[in-house]
């Protein structure tokens, strides 16, 4: 087996005792059988992985995304763990999303004034930029998500 695909089976493997066998059986609607089979390192299920949405349905009851972060690795990239669940979908809605947009576009502006007053924005002034903006583009995305959510997609 591929080392990235033993890699992902260990991590699988992590969420699925993270959220534990029986737990993930109801969340995924999968036996114990075929949920064994998404982290077994025989041979013969080398080539057998979870599929991405009973990955999501894992993750959200897990608190953490634990293949999401591997996959994200394998690549080289990183990411960041909002333990404010955003995506959660039970609270809010489009109303909630537009208000907290226009209370994130004002944080992003005054943080945008108090760095350039100097002429100069530094590094320390840059991150904390980049975050509030990554801030301001997950409320974006629950946005969208409430939108779809509302319009039947």
């Amino acid at each position: 087996m591929r080392a990235a695909g033993s890699y992902l089976k260990k991590h699988t493997e992590a969420l699925v005792k993270a959220v534990g066998v029986e737990a993930a059986c109801d969340a995924t609607g999968k036996s114990k059988a075929t949920i064994g089979r998404y982290y077994s390192d025989h041979d013969e299920h080398a080539d057998r992985f979870m599929p991405v949405d009973a990955v999501a349905q894992l993750e959200a009851v897990a608190g953490f995304p634990h293949v999401t972060q591997a996959l994200a690795e394998l690549s080289g990239a990183h990411i960041d763990f909002d333990a404010r669940r955003p995506n959660d979908m039970s609270t809010g809605g489009v109303n909630s999303d537009v208000i907290a947009l226009s209370q994130r576009f004002a944080m992003l502006m005054a943080e945008y004034q108090q760095s350039i007053t100097d002429g100069l924005i530094t590094v320390t002034e840059a991150k904390r930029l980049l975050r509030e903006t990554s801030q301001l583009q997950q409320v974006l995305v629950d946005m969208k998500l409430h939108l779809e959510d509302e319009s039947g997609r």
